[in-house]
């Protein structure tokens, strides 16, 4: 067969790694160099030009939105469906293991998947439970730790707590954690991958069996996984198998989320004989504004070396702003935008990048003002709202009685008569017998603890999901979820609430209906099909937008720019502390992690890039005299055009904040003696801080200090009568 046209409209590299040999292969792909293009005909190469079957292709992807465009664009190259192809994120993938293997997984048949809001609750009622102080022992921080510990492949068996009595008292958590998720059938995200992978990496006829039959596997974004998804693809990989990864270690900015740039720097050591393609052509952005990103990337240590470039037009230069303040810094982007409309373009052409989400406050001021339509991206999902996750509860109660997560969510919505005191109850006797919530509820009613009213309104309840699980049997699936809205009377209860937001809530439920006609299941999948819709929208949960898409400027932080592209961007609060981020200022790792976030901010901008920095920023409630960014100085000064420039320029403002730092660093007049930057010091009033910056001389010295409690000051040194620590 000839699949030479499946090389077509493909540079050299491209060509190289679409007809790799089989075998190991890396390829480094650069912003906007086609890593899409090549992952999708590499696909399309090994069935036609190696003959090999779709159902043995493991392909892995970082969103279901991009696992559903790769599989448009395979079907539409091979001319037929690819519906059995396992491909998918791993998470999904790890929820379609655990669905196929439940028994060997040791998981209940209708286990379900809670996400991150329920986890929370649940590790709530724990630490309640457990007689801990919640103002000290936080949710949200036991979250942390349990996740932490999952994607690194510990059990809380495993975790090594030492002679710290908080991590003693998180491992135990751990533990009550682990044991009530195990007793109610219920997994969270983080389970999922560690899950599916015990089971593979522990049951070697299974792992066999998946190796021989995946034949070849495929990852997207490798730079961002972590320690257990690398090690659970480790699982697929036997020695007649190919893999091959995509990533850009340039782009590895989720360190916090747990991802590791480390797995694609020991790729070629895993995996001996791999062979390594550079994709470093770029398509998206002009040649002025890559060599500027090019130029600040440069700056990181133990890179695997790439360098963009484009054959395209040299473009503008990056236009450089120094606002006033943070007010002068949104006027002028607006003004700007406003400018780029009347030109005849398009306003969600248009991006606001900013490192912190709080520095979107000013825009969408002077956006409003200016009667300037915008969307901050990222809003609340349609499957993460709360209306929505109480019709999902009622759903997933009715398959899973011993759901406790479900249970405690809806038992009182709507409001049925069953408080507070009355949960309690209930919770101590099903911890004390190591029951589920819906088991010790339907022990109370017979029994005398609960008043007469307290167990008839429990009872009613308990009916209530019994009936509807019996009625809804033999529906269709959008007819169970009408039937479940019609017998809660969630809708009357959301539409009846008072403020305008009803109405919003009760369309919501509507279009819950609409989601469950048109669900589609993978046929492959032996699930009941209310569960695996169950799965879906967990899985959905904080992905795709919800809203419709209008012509309105895009704000986003950094993070979540990735991935997109846009004519016009606007880089704003370049400044020390802020960008790079403070913690990062004296964390080498962090500080090039940083810089990373800067080239993919860089990179997202295809005609015309802004970048833009305040000299006085009033941000969290406090006002602070900035330094320009670092990463300023490293962008080559014959790229850049200054629109406003302070005084001095720039350069000569970061040349002040340096020579402290190159030169001694003493400050003169306190009696502490030399203050260098960085050195801890302690004020009267405001207690212990550190030296971030210093300007003037003499007598007129100031620095700015950050204080632990009391944040960033400006102190006349002469007046601040600072110790040294």
């Amino acid at each position: 067969m000839d699949v030479s046209h499946l090389l077509d409209g493909l540079n050299e590299p491209q060509r190289k790694a679409v007809a790799a040999d089989e075998g190991p292969l890396l390829v480094l792909a650069g912003a906007g160099s086609g890593k899409t293009r090549v992952l999708t005909h590499r696909v399309a190469w090994l069935v036609q030009a190696f003959s090999y079957s779709p159902l043995s292709i493991l392909a892995v992807t970082f969103t279901n939105k991009a696992a559903s465009e790769m599989r448009g664009r395979i079907e539409q190259m091979l001319g037929f469906p690819v519906a059995g192809m396992w491909m998918g994120t791993f998470h999904g993938l790890s929820h379609r293991l655990l669905r196929a293997h439940w028994q060997e997984a040791g998981l209940p048949e209708n286990f379900q998947i809670i996400d991150s809001d329920d986890q929370k609750r649940v590790i709530k009622r724990l630490i309640t439970s457990m007689e801990l102080d919640d103002a000290y022992w936080q949710p949200k921080q036991g979250q942390i730790f349990i996740n932490h510990h999952k994607e690194a492949g510990r059990r809380a068996r495993d975790v090594q707590a030492g002679h710290d009595p908080q991590q003693q008292q998180w491992t135990r958590v751990y533990q009550e954690y682990e044991a009530y998720c195990q007793r109610a059938g219920i997994v969270d995200f983080a389970e999922l991958l560690l899950r599916s992978w015990e089971m593979m990496h522990n049951n070697e006829i299974l792992r066999l069996r998946y190796r021989e039959r995946f034949r070849a596997v495929l990852v997207d974004e490798f730079q961002d996984t972590n320690n257990i998804q690398y090690r659970w693809l480790k699982e697929f990989v036997g020695p007649q198998s190919n893999i091959m990864v995509v990533g850009d270690d340039d782009q590895s900015i989720y360190s916090w989320r747990g991802a590791e740039v480390e797995n694609i720097r020991k790729f070629e050591k895993d995996f001996s004989g791999t062979e390594m393609v550079r994709l470093e052509q770029n398509y998206r952005s002009t040649s002025t504004i890559l060599n500027a990103a090019n130029a600040v990337i440069s700056r990181n240590q133990g890179r695997m070396g790439k360098t963009l470039w484009t054959d395209g037009e040299d473009g503008d230069l990056i236009r450089l702003y120094a606002a006033f303040n943070e007010v002068d810094e949104a006027r002028f982007t607006v003004d700007r935008i406003k400018n780029w409309v009347e030109e005849g373009n398009l306003r969600s052409e248009v991006a606001i990048l900013y490192r912190s989400n709080a520095q979107s406050r000013s825009f969408e001021e002077a956006l409003f003002n200016a009667a300037v339509p915008y969307r901050v991206y990222g809003g609340l999902r349609f499957f993460e709202r709360a209306e929505i996750k109480d019709a999902l509860a009622y759903l997933r109660l009715t398959l899973n009685h011993d759901d406790d997560t479900s249970f405690e969510r809806i038992v009182n919505v709507p409001t049925r008569g069953i408080g507070n005191r009355t949960l309690d109850i209930v919770r101590q006797h099903a911890r004390a017998n190591s029951q589920t919530m819906w088991h010790s509820s339907s022990e109370l009613i017979q029994g005398n603890d609960l008043t007469a009213r307290a167990a008839n309104a429990l009872r009613s309840f308990l009916e209530l999901i019994d009936a509807m699980a019996t009625q809804m049997s033999e529906l269709e699936l959008f007819e169970q979820v009408e039937h479940m809205l019609g017998q809660t009377d969630l809708l009357a209860f959301h539409g009846n609430a008072k403020g305008e937001k009803a109405e919003t809530r009760v369309e919501n439920l509507k279009e819950l209906v609409t989601a469950a006609r048109n669900y589609y299941q993978d046929e492959e999948e032996e699930m009941e099909p209310l569960s695996a819709f169950l799965a879906h929208a967990a899985l959905e949960a904080g992905e795709g937008q919800a809203e419709a898409w209008e012509d309105c400027v895009q704000l986003m932080s950094l993070h979540s720019a990735k991935g997109l592209e846009f004519p016009l961007v606007f880089l704003s609060g370049m400044e020390e502390g802020l960008f790079p981020s403070q913690h990062a200022l004296n964390d080498p790792a962090r500080l090039e992690e940083e810089r990373r976030l800067c080239y993919v901010g860089m990179t997202r901008a295809m005609k015309q890039l802004y970048i833009t920095y305040a000299e006085v920023r009033r941000l969290y409630g406090r006002e602070n005299y900035t330094t320009p960014s670092r990463f300023l100085q490293e962008i080559p000064a014959e790229a850049i055009e200054e629109v406003r420039t302070r005084t001095g320029g720039y350069q000569a403002a970061w040349q002040g904040h340096q020579q402290y730092d190159t030169e001694s660093s003493a400050l003169p007049g306190s009696s502490a003696g030399d203050l260098p930057l960085g050195a801890r010091v302690l004020h009267d009033k405001f207690g212990e801080g550190v030296i971030m910056n210093v300007e003037g001389k003499g007598e007129h010295t100031r620095v700015q200090v950050n204080f632990e409690y009391a944040g960033i000051k400006w102190l006349v040194l002469s007046f601040a009568k600072l110790t040294r620590l």
